[in-house]
């Protein structure tokens, strides 16, 4: 299974990339405990910021950069993180899947995550990332991350949920996801094939 995690950090070190590595390193852990070899390819868009814009002016993609697009269109599934700008995502990382095939991510899973400075940025999963992939037919995994400043080193409480959790249950839910791909779907007419999917996703 091919993982591509594609962070839209712009600082070094960054809050956005660790998120990702976090992220990735869960669904890796579940899927290897299930017996499935996993391969990991991270695409940071910082440093491919000159030749996107140079792609989006003249429509071809530098080599570097179109390596990182056959990445993206090749991958099982992507974990997709952005720092929040505005109260959305950044626009460098809106410009890299504005170069992407609009069909390229048609029935990929993607699990979505954000970092800003504040909790009160953390709708930003549900108003733009949600509805830019479903706009591109990809499979969003229920449960987006979301990590303010305040949110590291944190385990939550009685009533919250802390970002470790929150990290470890999107990475179950996108390893269900590809294990029940891998180990072939239920045809679409089966009534049976909506609950499994449904039922996989269900955690104690």
């Amino acid at each position: 299974m091919k993982v591509v995690v594609v962070s839209a950090g712009l600082s070094v070190p960054s809050s956005t990339r660790l998120l990702a590595d976090r992220l990735a390193d869960t669904v890796c852990d579940e899927l290897s405990d299930q017996g499935h070899k996993v391969d990991v390819d991270v695409i940071e868009l910082r440093a491919l910021a000159a030749a996107i814009a140079n792609s989006l002016v003249t429509g071809f993609p530098a080599p570097q950069l179109a390596t990182a697009i056959a990445a993206v269109t090749d991958a099982d599934s992507l974990v997709a993180v952005t720092p929040v700008f505005s109260a959305s995502y950044s626009g460098l990382f809106k410009s890299f899947f504005d170069l992407i095939d609009p069909d390229a991510l048609t029935g990929k899973p993607v699990l979505i995550a954000a970092t800003g400075g504040t909790p009160r940025h953390s709708l930003v999963l549900d108003h733009a990332l949600r509805p830019l992939f479903a706009y591109l037919r990809a499979v969003v995994v229920p449960t987006g991350v979301y990590a303010a400043s305040e949110d590291w080193g944190t385990g939550g409480s009685a009533h919250t949920e802390g970002l470790p959790a929150r990290i470890q249950r999107a990475g179950r839910e996108m390893a269900s996801i590809l294990v029940t791909r891998a180990d072939g779907p239920l045809s679409e007419d089966d009534p049976a094939s909506s609950r499994k999917q449904l039922s996989d996703l269900r955690f104690d």
